[in-house]
């Protein structure tokens, strides 16, 4: 059996827009603050989607969906992911299980974590056990600390038979 692995990094800025949805990992939360974006701004999906694209060797999400084009303004997220999760098994891997860590100050990510855990077992197809979402802060250094964005860092494992 051969195993990969992937690592998967993405930022946003973070604003007060009760007006704009906030969504993390495919979950709708409920809040006054929106991460600012061209797609959805979804940083987990992004993460998650730029991890198995790194652990195939297949580049990152600007790739396959550059900021810079007017098609996918506003895209929601779930498209890029199932996009990566595509190439993946064309490549003939499947994911084993991920590990994703929300880095910020807010919106406190406690109280939604068992639903993104949730969502992302469903869209990723692996069981809860083997979808982890924790969270941490900068304790409040530099602008995460000051609020003006959020994070997040996710590693894939990938097999193939």
């Amino acid at each position: 059996m051969t195993f990969r692995i992937g690592q998967g990094l993405d930022f946003h800025r973070l604003e007060l827009n009760p007006s704009r949805d906030l969504i993390l990992g495919g979950t709708l939360l409920e809040s006054e603050y929106a991460l600012v974006g061209h797609s959805d701004a979804d940083i987990i999906l992004h993460a998650l989607a730029d991890a198995i694209l790194g652990a195939l060797g297949l580049g990152d999400i600007g790739q396959y969906f550059p900021d810079t084009d007017p098609k996918f303004k506003n895209m929601n997220s779930r498209i890029i992911l199932e996009k990566s999760l595509e190439l993946m098994r064309t490549k003939g891997f499947e994911l084993v299980n991920t590990d994703c860590t929300i880095i910020g100050e807010r919106p406190k990510i406690s109280p939604h974590r068992f639903r993104i855990q949730e969502t992302l077992s469903g869209l990723l197809g692996l069981p809860q056990d083997c979808v982890s979402i924790k969270a941490t802060t900068t304790e409040k250094m530099g602008a995460i600390g000051r609020q003006e964005g959020i994070g997040t860092i996710c590693v894939v494992l990938l097999a193939k038979n």
